[in-house]
């Protein structure tokens, strides 16, 4: 599949779950279109600027109204409560991680008083950024999500778990047990222990391969919630792009990969 072909279908699908929402009066853009742009930015990956070359240079004629740098950016922000849309319902079983972005160099941490990070760990290292916290189902669908600052404990991301109690028994690593008392849908699993946790390091390895997830570049609150909810409704798409059948053993393949651009 082309490029091309790719955002048109894109397109159609959001279109599809977008079609009660309607266009505002003065807009160029229908809100179909703000979140099919979206959805390309977050799996491009990479700096905003270079992402609004691309996508003016060499795909003009799929968005010929497309409005300048700054304003397409604000309008991410304002359709970013869209991508709710897109999140999957609950199974019996599931399983939650978090997973640390980083914004800017930890050598760059208090520089600026604008800065939105903080410092913590994320797999054995220092970032200064923020924390995703991922609610998946069985087959490794988002279901909910969460954001915090990168020192926040993964304790913090419980009402995730509390939201989903009466329909969700929710696997997670010791970080996520309360001395104060857990949700009672949550299974504390000790290392080694629940190989069906490991679904969760699969999509938290394709967000960052396919779309250099683990860094980003803005510099507002605003800005990176929308990053994270649009993210989280792209992958939704993607991973059931030629639907969702198991194989003759059960396995329900997840891949994002063939998308990358």
């Amino acid at each position: 599949m082309s490029t091309i072909d790719f955002i048109i279908e894109l397109f159609c699908r959001i279109d599809d779950a977008l079609q009660d929402v309607p266009k505002h009066a003065q807009a160029k853009l229908y809100p179909s279109e703000v979140v099919t742009i979206a959805l390309l930015f977050t799996l491009k990956g990479g700096h905003g600027r270079a992402f609004y070359r691309w996508l003016d240079h060499n795909r003009h004629t799929l968005f010929p109204n497309l409005p300048d740098r700054t304003r397409l950016f604000r309008l991410f922000v304002t359709h970013q409560h869209l991508t709710d849309r897109f999140m999957v319902d609950p199974t019996i079983l599931g399983v939650i991680d978090s997973y640390g972005i980083e914004l800017i160099h930890p050598i760059r941490e208090g520089r600026s008083q604008q800065q939105i990070g903080k410092k913590g760990l994320s797999n054995k290292r220092w970032i200064v950024g923020g924390k995703l916290c991922l609610l998946l189902n069985k087959f490794g669908l988002i279901v909910k999500w969460a954001f915090g600052t990168a020192n926040q404990y993964d304790v913090d991301f419980q009402p995730l778990i509390e939201a989903v109690v009466e329909e969700m028994i929710v696997l997670a690593d010791t970080h996520f047990h309360s001395a104060q008392g857990d949700p009672p849908n949550l299974k504390i699993c000790p290392r080694g222990t629940w190989n069906d946790r490991m679904v969760i390091e699969t999509v938290l390895s394709m967000l960052t391969t396919v779309s250099s997830f683990k860094k980003v570049f803005h510099r507002t609150w605003a800005q990176f919630q929308a990053r994270l909810g649009y993210m989280m409704a792209c992958f939704n798409i993607l991973a059931q792009w030629d639907g969702f059948e198991p194989d003759e053993n059960g396995f329900f393949p997840l891949s994002i990969a063939e998308f990358s651009l």
